[in-house]
């Protein structure tokens, strides 16, 4: 069971880490961007992004 923290952790890593890498004039902008967004809009994202990933997790977990 742990192994699947380690995989899942792994893999969130790898796929934050893409942006950054990959294209880092655009990331830079593009964290400034979201800088400069409300606290309530921030948190709504926020919210948002947890439950869709809690959502993945029940259906494609077994």
């Amino acid at each position: 069971m742990a192994d699947y923290w380690w995989a899942a952790l792994g893999l969130v890593l790898i796929i934050e880490g893409l942006g950054p890498m990959l294209f880092p004039n655009k990331w830079r902008s593009y964290l400034q961007k979201i800088a400069e967004q409300p606290t309530a809009q921030m948190q709504q994202v926020g919210g948002t992004l947890v439950i869709a990933g809690i959502l993945l997790l029940f259906f494609f977990a077994s």
